[in-house]
C-alpha cells in the first residue's frame, strides 16, 4: 500500500484529542513540576537515585539529555514489567496528560530537538515487522482487539501528543499481548522515531 494512502493510527484509543490538550503540547514544560509529577505519579519509588535501592532502572538512567521520542521508546518498552508490578501490589496505572508530560519531559532532560529525523519509509515497515496488526487492522486486514488505522484522525500534533498518547495505551497494549500469547511490540529510540514520523506524515488532521 502507497504511504499517502495509509491514515495512520497505531497504538492510540480514545478516540480525537481535545483541543486543549494540542494547545498544551506547544507548551514548555517546566522541570520542577515534574520533578513533583515524578514523585505524585509514586515513579520515584522505582527509579531511586544511584546508591538508593529501587526496583527500576536508577533515575540517573532515566535523566539525561535525550529526544522525547527516544525516552518515549522507552518509557514504551518498560510498561509490561511495571504494568505487572503495579497489578501484583494492587495500584492503578498512573495516567499522565499531555501537558503533565511536557512537564516530565523537561525533568528527564528529554527535547524533541534532540531526535534525529525520521525514515519514513522504515517508519511503514515498522507496523509489520513489529507485529501491529496482529491487534490493529488496516483497511480490514489484521486483528480486530485495536482500533481501524484508516478511521483514527488526530494525535500527532508533537510527540508530547504521541507520548501521553501511548503511555496511557501501553498498560491495556502489554495486558492483551499477554492475553494473545504474542510478543509485546518493543522500539529503539530511532525506531519510535521513524514510526512517529512516518505516521504523522500520512495522517488526515483532525477535523
Amino acid at each position: 500500500m502507497r504511504p499517502h494512502r495509509l491514515l495512520g493510527a497505531i497504538l492510540i484509543c480514545g478516540g480525537l484529542l481535545a483541543p486543549n490538550m494540542l494547545a498544551a503540547a506547544k507548551a514548555a514544560g517546566d522541570a520542577k513540576r515534574g520533578e513533583k509529577l515524578f514523585i505524585d505519579k509514586q515513579c520515584s519509588r522505582c527509579h531511586m537515585p544511584l546508591g538508593e535501592w529501587g526496583g527500576g532502572p536508577k533515575l540517573e538512567n532515566l535523566q539525561r539529555r535525550q529526544g522525547a521520542l527516544e525516552l518515549t521508546g522507552r518509557l514504551w518498552n518498560h510498561a509490561p514489567a511495571m504494568f505487572e508490578m503495579l497489578r501484583r501490589e494492587g495500584h492503578e496505572w498512573p495516567r499522565i496528560n499531555v501537558e503533565e508530560m511536557a512537564d516530565v519531559m523537561a525533568y528527564l532532560e528529554a527535547d524533541p530537538s534532540r531526535d534525529p529525523a525520521p525514515d519514513l519509509l522504515r517508519g511503514q515497515t515498522l507496523l509489520v515487522r513489529k507485529g501491529c496488526l496482529k491487534c490493529h487492522r488496516l483497511r480490514g486486514e489484521g486483528g480486530g482487539v485495536g482500533i481501524e488505522f484508516t478511521e483514527y484522525q488526530g494525535g500527532y500534533e508533537s510527540p508530547l501528543v504521541w507520548a501521553a498518547a501511548i503511555w496511557n495505551h501501553s498498560p491495556r497494549m502489554a495486558g492483551h499481548t499477554k492475553a494473545m500469547g504474542i510478543l509485546y511490540p518493543r522500539f529503539t529510540s530511532k525506531e519510535m522515531v521513524d514510526l512517529f514520523g512516518f505516521l504523522r506524515s500520512v495522517a488526515s488532521p483532525p477535523q
